[in-house]
């Protein structure tokens, strides 16, 4: 068993599936994976389980029942990973517009300090591909908000490509994180912080999709531009002790 876990949330994801999983097990370092899958009717848990096959001690699948949000899959497989020996978690998209190879990077990075290694779009400059203008200026300016609201100072709030050191998921009350969008994203960055972990970015290049379908909706962005403000109120009434 590796010491390291990488959890893909997926739902309807049958172009990418089993490319991501081949690409992240063909790393030079060894990461189990973790796949959380709600209810995809394109079949992407049946091309899972068949990989599981071949891959049957580092592969693994959590089947839920519909589409319970990003947050709360990403609970299921952080829960399901402090259950386990794993040192090194991690949160990645299935589209490849994470690079896996940028996993070493982020795992490096917790190695040598960090408690939560953020892959960053914008700490140096705007390293993001094929996305349209508007999508960009949305989720940039969406950073600027975070750090005016919260006065924390992540370069790039919304990134969904981390990787936790153990001790932070055993610290975090799970049941305490609320948002189940991109404003998960947000909440668990802000929630390290205020805990004192080190929180450091690493700079990578996203690329948008190719193939498959954005998740992103209207919802999920007014969640997360109102769920901001609520979250830093609702901080002002916790303590934060290790």
């Amino acid at each position: 068993m590796s010491d390291s876990l990488v959890i893909i949330p997926t739902y309807n994801e049958k172009e990418n599936i089993e490319k991501i999983i081949r690409k992240v097990f063909s790393l030079d370092y060894v990461f189990d994976l973790l796949i959380i899958d709600d209810g995809s009717p394109d079949g992407t848990a049946d091309i899972v389980k068949g990989l599981q096959l071949e891959f049957p001690t580092q592969l693994h699948l959590e089947q839920r029942a519909g589409k319970l949000g990003l947050g709360t899959a990403y609970i299921h497989g952080f829960k399901w990973a402090l259950e386990r020996a794993y040192e090194y978690v991690f949160e990645m998209d299935a589209d490849f517009s994470h690079n896996p190879k940028d996993l070493i990077r982020l795992h490096e990075a917790c190695v040598n300090g960090a408690d939560l290694a953020i892959g960053s779009r914008y700490v140096k400059g705007v390293n993001v591909v094929n996305w349209p203008m508007g999508r960009v200026l949305m989720s940039y300016f969406a950073s600027i908000y975070v750090r005016f609201i919260t006065g924390i100072t992540i370069q790039d709030a919304t990134a969904g490509f981390k990787c936790y050191r153990r001790k932070v998921l055993e610290t975090i009350p799970m049941d305490k994180i609320k948002f189940v969008g991109y404003a998960f994203q947000i909440e668990m960055k802000f929630t390290a912080i205020k805990y004192g972990f080190n929180v450091v970015e690493v700079p990578i290049i996203f690329t948008d999709r190719t193939e498959g379908t954005s998740k992103m909706s209207t919802r999920i962005f007014r969640e997360a531009f109102l769920g901001v403000i609520q979250m830093k109120i609702n901080s002002w009434f916790r303590t934060y002790k290790r």
